[in-house]
């Protein structure tokens, strides 16, 4: 049996609907810390780290096979036998191509600011700053900081990946996600792995106004993939809508589980 991705288990009752949460790139389950808590008192949620991300196995390789294996191995593990899945940018990658590869287990999909298509590479000063940051040497999240910021201007990400900088019980500073495995398989991240499948079920796209990982150019692999699917549109949102826009972005969720349960 595969092994199973860390997660944060919140049931409140055995009849209740599940949904389940994956974030993006670089990210935690810590993220949609906020979707978990507007869906608490409704729904069971599992809030699932990433491979590679979080406190979940680290790899030496990528495929998105492998990971929808392992996350259907996690819902399996918790007994979880259908549920509504939330991704979020790489966690709605991972979320389309669970309800592809296995539709039965996903009763309806929210996928939250990404398309089923392949990307250009989007994060390459990202990992620069990243590995400008010198872990041995630093001795505060600040030099950290100051250290990215030669190649991320732009404070707000700065923020969300430190969030990833942890010290281990020597005191050691280290990024959470597993970098050079993210490095080395870039390409296959951006990647969509094409397939003959489409996933019948209900569908919600949800795209933030002022992000372009989602446009009218995509609709065709959309509609190819995810023919019963409808889009929402949050305004002054960009690509980290969630966050946001979390009001906005939470109704929209309800409204669309609303109509399924």
């Amino acid at each position: 049996m595969l092994e199973t991705l860390h997660a944060e288990k919140h049931q409140i009752d055995k009849n209740a609907p599940w949904l389940i949460l994956l974030h993006g790139l670089f990210g935690s389950l810590d993220n949609l810390a906020v979707v978990k808590r507007h869906f608490a008192s409704s729904y069971n949620i599992l809030n699932i780290d990433l491979p590679d991300h979080g406190g979940s196995l680290k790899l030496d390789h990528f495929s998105f096979k492998l990971w929808v294996d392992l996350l259907a191995s996690t819902l399996t593990a918790h007994q979880i036998e259908t549920c509504y899945v939330l991704g979020h940018s790489l966690g709605g990658k991972l979320a389309m191509q669970l309800a592809l590869a296995m539709p039965d287990r996903v009763k309806g999909l929210i996928v939250a600011d990404i398309a089923p298509v392949r990307y250009p590479p989007r994060h390459r000063q990202v990992f620069q700053g990243l590995n400008n940051v010198e872990l041995t040497q630093i001795t505060t999240r600040k030099a950290a900081e100051k250290q990215l910021a030669v190649y991320i201007p732009e404070v707000g990400v700065r923020q969300f990946l430190l969030k990833s900088l942890v010290q281990d019980d020597d005191k050691r500073w280290q990024w959470r996600f597993n970098l050079q495995n993210l490095i080395a398989h870039y390409d296959d991240i951006c990647d969509w792995p094409a397939s003959q499948q489409s996933y019948l079920g209900p569908t919600l796209f949800i795209k933030g106004a002022l992000s372009d990982y989602l446009t009218l150019k995509h609709q065709t692999q959309v509609l190819q993939y995810f023919p019963n699917s409808s889009a929402k549109v949050l305004q002054g949102a960009g690509h980290w809508l969630h966050a946001e826009k979390p009001q906005a972005f939470n109704r929209s969720v309800e409204h669309f589980l609303e109509q399924q349960v």
